[in-house]
């Protein structure tokens, strides 16, 4: 992995260096105008654009190492560390580029970028209010990528969906949930929502919701102590005394608990395990009541 990230990081320096030579070439031929650039103006048209092009893109790649360069030195991180300020400077690089990408081919037709801008401005407050939900998710996916409240590899629960932060985009949050799955969340919905990151703590919270019949006479200590009985070939994951029931609701005919266990730390195989036991205990308990 390591050998992976420093390939692709000589990778990257490599195309700069190219990128800074051509620039260098075509800034040089334009001073000079070769003959080929005047017998041929559509040539040195692209070459214009091509320049107009490489120059703030290049200066930005360049900031851009500096800038992630300093931030790993600064919090003594390992240049493979998967960050959200490296992410948020990436995708903010991206959009400079694909920004100057478009000037570079408006000159390249022929159009001035200035007045064409001051000419669309009902057509650009059009284009705002038909994209403003795109617009909405590139900023809220900034501010979570440059917040210290969510990072890569963190494990959140969102609404009802819970999981690992795989990726965030300048539209949607990706999250890894129990069933491997692949959850997309657009960043204007994490943004608005209530969200638990169970990351940020030094413990885990595993919890179960379960109904039993008033008639049986359960109460929470007894399903304490039962419980507490069938886990005890996990004691080394759970903390200790972190095993606790709540009452929710007490209906006419049922009751409504929650059982909460907090582990020493997240393992998703382990959380399933101890899950599936659960969940098997508790469906023990109702047998008597099938019969």
């Amino acid at each position: 992995m390591i050998e992976e990230k420093q390939r692709s990081t000589r990778k990257e320096f490599l195309m700069i260096i190219i990128k800074v030579i051509i620039f260098f070439a075509l800034t040089y031929f334009e001073i000079y105008q070769p003959v080929l650039f005047k017998d041929y103006p559509f040539i040195a048209l692209t070459a214009h654009a091509f320049t107009v092009f490489l120059g703030p893109s290049v200066a930005v790649s360049f900031l851009r190492l500096i800038v992630i360069y300093w931030y790993i030195k600064k919090h003594r991180f390992k240049s493979t560390i998967k960050d959200n300020f490296i992410l948020g400077i990436n995708r903010i690089v991206s959009i400079l580029n694909t920004v100057f990408g478009v000037i570079a081919i408006m000159i390249w037709m022929g159009i001035k970028p200035l007045e064409f801008l001051t000419s669309i401005t009902i057509v650009a407050a059009a284009i705002a209010v038909t994209f403003k939900d795109y617009i909405t998710n590139m900023i809220n996916g900034l501010i979570i990528m440059f917040s210290d409240r969510l990072s890569l590899g963190d494990h959140i629960r969102v609404n009802d969906h819970e999981g690992k932060i795989l990726d965030i985009t300048l539209i949607n949050m990706i999250l890894q949930n129990e069933d491997n799955d692949m959850v997309i969340i657009p960043n204007s919905v994490v943004f608005s929502s209530v969200i638990i990151n169970q990351s940020k703590q030094n413990i885990k919270k595993l919890s179960v919701e379960f109904e039993m019949a008033l008639h049986f006479g359960y109460t929470p200590d007894y399903l304490e102590k039962y419980l507490y009985q069938v886990l005890d070939n996990f004691k080394a994951n759970i903390v200790s005394g972190g095993l606790t029931i709540k009452t929710l609701a007490i209906n006419k005919d049922i009751t409504r608990f929650k059982v909460q266990i907090l582990l020493n730390n997240y393992d998703k195989l382990k959380e399933r395990e101890i899950r599936r036991v659960l969940n098997t205990a508790l469906i023990k308990l109702t047998v008597p009541e099938q019969a």
